[in-house]
């Protein structure tokens, strides 16, 4: 089915949509807990140990919070970690309704996706503007440039959990190995550090880790009000779409043979 063909079912995409919101979030302790106070949980945590009990000083920052420089790339990754485990399971956490109706089943995907970016958009929204309460000096006029590199961010997750999905029907224990991987990105991703400490010999490595692109673009455009757009981000652009692209017709060829997984 062609990208243009799924907007016959909008309809069936925005149910999913709100049943998800509604099921992960609304109503739940659990789901206020992942929506603010997890975050500001990590936010503290990482805060605490770099800057009270290690006293790490980084050259770069020496004009900036680092708490502020940590908030800024720390709600766009658990964005993406949180949008790729719930696409992940999305279909086989859904095994009856595949079975049972016939639907795009790309569409659980995009929604368990959707519905993160959406809570996780609002709380990093409302941590700039208490940032900016508190007297941190954040560009908010370059917010439309953020919220499109979101956008772009949100296309790399969505094939990403489209793969993952699919891999998961077949091989059940996909999950199980997000995990210690997402660990392992984090870590490799510039979040808790900025990337000019990246060894000469390691950063074009590091640069080809779509994560660390959208993490420092929006900090560039946040704190360091670089707002000048080049042929990495057209780069990075192109890329992600292709990526999407080739993830979302993986998904569909595997896509018919789900029931006989589920």
């Amino acid at each position: 089915m062609k990208v243009t063909e799924l907007w016959r079912f909008r309809w069936l995409f925005l149910n999913l949509l709100i049943r998800e919101i509604r099921n992960r979030y609304v109503g739940s302790l659990s789901g206020i807990f992942s929506i603010i106070f997890n975050p500001l949980a990590l936010l503290a945590i990482y805060a605490f140990v770099f800057a009270t009990i290690l006293r790490i000083k980084f050259p770069a920052l020496v004009e900036y919070n680092f708490t502020v420089f940590l908030a800024l790339a720390l709600w766009p990754w658990l964005a993406f970690q949180e949008g790729t485990q719930r696409g992940t399971l999305s279909i086989q956490s859904n095994g009856n309704l595949v079975k049972k109706v016939a639907f795009p089943h790309e569409l659980l995907v995009y929604s368990a996706v959707t519905a993160t970016y959406i809570v996780h958009l609002g709380g990093f929204l409302l941590v700039l503007l208490a940032l900016v309460l508190f007297g941190s000096a954040i560009n908010l006029l370059a917010l439309p440039l953020v919220i499109s590199i979101l956008g772009v961010q949100f296309l790399f997750t969505l094939g990403l959990a489209l793969a993952l999905a699919a891999m998961q029907v077949l091989i059940k224990d996909t999950e199980q190995y997000l995990s210690p991987v997402f660990m392992i990105w984090f870590y490799a991703t510039p979040i808790l550090y900025p990337a000019s400490l990246v060894p000469a010999s390691m950063h074009q490595v590091i640069m080809l880790n779509p994560m660390a692109y959208f993490t420092g673009r929006i900090r560039d455009l946040l704190l360091y009000k670089n707002c000048q757009f080049g042929l990495v981000d057209a780069a990075e652009i192109a890329g992600t779409v292709v990526f999407f692209l080739l993830a979302r017709l993986f998904f569909n060829r595997l896509s018919p043979h789900f029931e006989d997984f589920l």
